[in-house]
């Protein structure tokens, strides 16, 4: 038969019979002994292939059965895994319903030989993936059909699956490797979800520990064993189970970390040893808490035990296995912290340990810093964290480790590698956050640590180390002096070394643009803490600085020394020292007209060439330009708090200057965009410097601004008029009711623009305008300039009331909708009484009230989300003002006209009324989002 071959024509039919689960057991005792003799068959998987795309056989059971006889003589194993995800899906639609023999047919099927034992293991992973893995998210139905799937398998098939595991393991350990990899992977993925009892026995475990030993297998093995390890159990289980391990481990060799050269392996088994530690920890913290002090002992020792490995595993020279280990010595610091005793030893080792890797490979790209170097950024931040943890332990001690290392590398720094100089002022910076100090005071209160401290930082700033030449060395050195600014308070006589290093070749003027960029950033912060003991070197500073603070022009070829970005802080760091200084205010005049000249007369002489260039590319960087001088400019009046600073330093007529300057790019035809921006953010700082000086200019500003925009042109305009409306009420109350309608205009011209229906970021950029436009008209209500939008005439009013009930009803955001509610809450408190608009009252019955019911109705009112319920909230206080201004007149309407119109039932129309008529609001939003909550049902 072996030879023979099988046609399609003489298949066995009731052989295909006895593959339905529900068949006579002699059928299926027929179906076995013919696919025993269709397996010898070499042509079989044809036939099968034949079967199956004539579509011959309905039956889903059969067709399983075809298909894998067809698939598993693949040797691709894409095509393996497609069928194992075929089985796996037909397993979680029939196992609990019609095939609880699932996993014993499919044995039967493919067999104990290799490719049969292959599909089997990669079908066994397919279900875990589908019924099992937690990083697939799944609907409710979902969750609770595979855990019915899972308490069905525990209860039925587990100890078999289990004895095939063992079966599998101790068969092709030799012969098939791959297969016995495959195998530990399964185990490793279902162990934490069934009984640990079945694979944490001697049997189960020996078998996993002499795999160990064999080359190919002991990554996935060690895998296999972290994951026993990471199972929950008992913790005095848990201890015995770690220590038997550690026990059979050390006793082959494996604790000796320095004799083993394989760094994937020492990285997987790194990761066992971290898993096999914290499971101690995690022990003897269940231990301690629960009071039984002897099994708490036996854990901390089984726990001290291991801190030699630690150690090995935590200094190897590879990284990643390094980085394995660091969840285990934090968490055995902890424990160290809570039992308040140290282990001198145990934590200086951890101390060296921990800088010894803080330090750079010699491979480390500075310039080009890619993957790798990313990698030991993320691993630094870890032994950060190891490093804070040492210092709650045992703070003195971290103290004096580092002052050792430090001094010893600070006084040979000239024959130092650049490692040690930059781990050894790494290690100075650390301490500012592993030994806080209350807004940085490291430099008084406890006298050790701040003459620690101290000294350090005296050393650091008056050895020369500044001129150290690389960029890691420079960057941490600057990064370390602001750190620890508050020193020169004490020690000011530093202040001019360390100022030169900002200034000159080491710092702002460094070859690498890195250095330069990060400097201009720490020398603005420097100067911000110390300006008061800067006073006597001000105008050398500037001086210095001056050729920084130049506008670059676009068609200068030459690169800058700093980008624009970075002079931003130059310009910030000029205004603070001018602002801050001891000068009269006619020579802090002075110095700030000679600060901004220079970029008000490029900007007139660009905008000019602007105006006049025809060529888009040029048009745009000409425009990046100009938009840079404005930047610049408000950013020198981050220095002021407020106008009376202004007016001190004699700065006003300086700034109007500007402002006049900057104004007539509103107009500009061309790259409008990023002209509005800049000269819009500028006139926000000019309302907090100049305050009421700045009106005169903002008509005409706003006339411009409201010329040809778009969605986002007015989203930011916004805010503008806002902020003048919330800060200046009454003054330009005139001129807001001249601007409001066209502003309003401009707003729904904009909505009203056509757009594709799944262009999202035009839908979303309507959405933001429309709330924009909402808190506007808020503002107004909310500053007392009623008379803003009363003074539209009728026709405008109404159209703009309309606009909010439609805010408050109509558009699925909650956002929107809350702020709606606001405004009409706030109009009814206004106008809604006696004497309040004409009209208005009629207004409030035909529309506010509908809306306070129709809003919350609607099936995009979501009550389960929390932003909703707020809008909820404001949608009742409404209803409660109306009850305030309108009194019985309110409860009576409600009574014999709004609430019958909705259907709603005498007594609930009652409830409504007296819950309304109490003087709690919170009674009302709770009864409110009840009564919605019933209405939706």
């Amino acid at each position: 038969m072996a030879c023979q071959s099988v046609s399609i024509i003489n298949m066995d039919e009731q052989a295909l019979l006895g593959l339905n689960p529900n068949a006579d057991a002699c059928y299926r005792q027929k179906a076995m002994v013919y696919f025993e003799q269709l397996k010898e068959s070499q042509d079989a998987w044809e036939v099968c292939a034949e079967a199956l795309a004539k579509g011959i056989y309905s039956d889903d059971h059969v067709k399983f059965f075809l298909e894998g006889k067809e698939r598993w003589r693949e040797e691709k194993p894409f095509i393996r895994n497609k069928a194992a995800q075929v089985f796996a899906l037909t397993f979680v639609m029939e196992y609990l319903t019609h095939w609880p023999k699932f996993f014993f047919d499919l044995l039967s099927l493919v067999g104990l030989n290799p490719h049969g034992v292959d599909v089997y293991l990669r079908t066994l992973m397919a279900i875990d993936a589908e019924v099992v893995d937690r990083d697939i998210l799944h609907s409710p139905e979902e969750v609770r059909r595979n855990t019915l799937i899972k308490d069905g398998m525990r209860e039925q098939v587990i100890p078999s699956l289990v004895e095939s595991w063992y079966q599998i393991l101790g068969a092709y350990q030799q012969s098939h490797p791959e297969i016995t990899c495959q195998c530990l992977e399964v185990v490793g993925a279902y162990v934490s979800w069934i009984d640990l009892n079945l694979i944490a026995n001697d049997r189960f475990v020996n078998l996993l520990l002499s795999q160990m030993s064999v080359e190919d297998l002991r990554e996935e093995a060690c895998d296999c064993l972290f994951e026993i390890v990471n199972k929950g159990m008992d913790p005095t289980d848990k201890t015995k189970l770690v220590e038997s391990l550690c026990q059979v481990l050390q006793s082959a060799g494996f604790f000796n970390v320095d004799q083993e050269e394989d760094v994937d392996f020492l990285a997987k088994f790194s990761r066992l040893v971290n898993g096999m530690g914290q499971s101690l920890v995690l022990s003897w913290t269940k231990l301690a808490k629960g009071g039984d002090v002897k099994a708490a002992a036996e854990a901390l020792r089984a726990l001290e035990t291991k801190v030699p490995l630690l150690l090995q595993l935590l200094v190897h020279d590879d990284d990643d296995i390094s980085a394995n280990i660091v969840g285990f010595c934090y968490d055995y610091l902890n424990v160290l912290k809570q039992v308040r005793y140290t282990l001198l030893v145990g934590n200086m080792d951890v101390m060296l340990a921990v800088m010894k890797k803080l330090t750079y490979d010699e491979e480390y790209n500075f310039d080009n810093e890619g993957e790798d170097e990313a990698m030991f950024v993320e691993y630094r931040k870890q032994l950060k964290m190891l490093l804070d943890r040492l210092a709650q332990v045992s703070p003195d001690l971290l103290l004096e480790a580092v002052g050792r290392v430090f001094n010893n590398t600070i006084q040979r720094w000239q024959t130092a590698s650049f490692m040690e100089v930059e781990v050894a002022i790494r290690l100075l910076y650390m301490l500012g956050e592993a030994l806080p100090a209350s807004h940085g005071a490291h430099f008084s209160g406890d006298t050790a640590k701040t003459s620690a401290l101290q000294d350090m930082m005296r050393t650091l700033v008056s050895s020369g180390l500044s001129g150290y030449q690389h960029t890691s060395v420079s960057l941490e050195f600057f990064e370390t002096v602001v750190r620890y600014d508050k020193f020169f308070l004490v020690e000011p006589q530093h202040i001019p070394n360390v100022l030169m290093s900002f200034l000159d070749h080491r710092g702002l003027r460094h070859s690498s643009p890195k250095v330069r960029s990060r400097v201009a950033y720490l020398f603005s912060r420097f100067v911000k803490t110390l300006h008061k003991h800067m006073n006597s070197f001000i105008e050398d500073i500037l001086s210095r600085i001056q050729d920084l603070l130049e506008l670059a022009p676009p068609e200068n070829g030459f690169p800058a020394l700093l980008t624009s970005d970075d002079q931003l802080f130059i310009f910030e760091t000029a205004g603070v020292l001018i602002v801050h200084g001891e000068s009269p205010a006619e020579r802090k005049q002075a110095l700030m007209r000679s600060l901004l000249t220079p970029l008000t007369d490029a900007f007139r002489l660009l905008l000019a060439k602007l105006a006049s260039e025809r060529e888009e590319e040029r048009q745009a960087a000409l425009a990046d330009c100009l938009s840079h001088a404005v930047g610049f400019a408000s950013r020198t009046s981050k220095a002021f708090s407020n106008k009376q600073t202004v007016k001190q330093c004699g700065c006003t007529e300086v700034y109007r200057d500007c402002l006049q300057t900057f104004l007539p790019a509103l107009s500009c035809p061309v790259q409008r965009g990023s002209l509005r921006s800049a000269v819009r953010s500028f006139l926000h700082r000019m309302i907090i410097c100049l305050e009421e000086e700045v009106l005169p200019f903002v008509p005409a500003a706003s006339e411009h601004m409201l010329k040809d925009c778009e969605a986002k042109d007015l989203q930011e305009f916004i805010p503008l008029i806002s902020q003048i409306t919330a800060k200046f009420k009454d003054q330009v109350s005139p001129f807001l009711q001249q601007v409001f309608m066209p502003l309003v205009l401009a707003i729904f011209e904009v909505l009203c623009r056509p757009a594709e229906d799944n262009d999202q970021a035009a839908a979303l950029e309507k959405q933001m305008l429309r709330r924009s436009y909402f808190t506007f008209i808020q503002t107004i209500t909310s500053s007392g300039m009623n008379e803003v939008l009363a003074n539209q005439g009728v026709e405008n009013v109404e159209r703009v009331l309309f606009t909010i009930i439609q805010g408050a009803v109509d558009f699925p955001d909650p956002i929107a909708q809350k702020t709606c509610f606001i405004i009409l809450s706030k109009l009814v408190e206004l106008w809604g009484g006696k004497d309040g608009m004409a009209g208005f009252p009629d207004f409030i019955y035909k529309h506010i009230v509908p809306a306070c019911f129709l809003a919350p109705l609607k099936p995009s009112f979501d009550l389960t989300d929390a932003q909703t319920v707020l809008t909820l909230s404001e949608c009742a206080l409404t209803l409660k003002m109306i009850h305030l201004r309108r009194g019985p007149e309110f409860i009576q309407y409600l009574q014999q006209e709004y609430l019958p119109s909705l259907q709603v039932s005498p007594e609930i129309t009652q409830e409504v009324c007296q819950v309304l008529q109490q003087p709690d609001a919170k009674v009302l939003k709770n009864y409110m989002k009840a009564f919605f909550q019933r209405a939706k049902l």
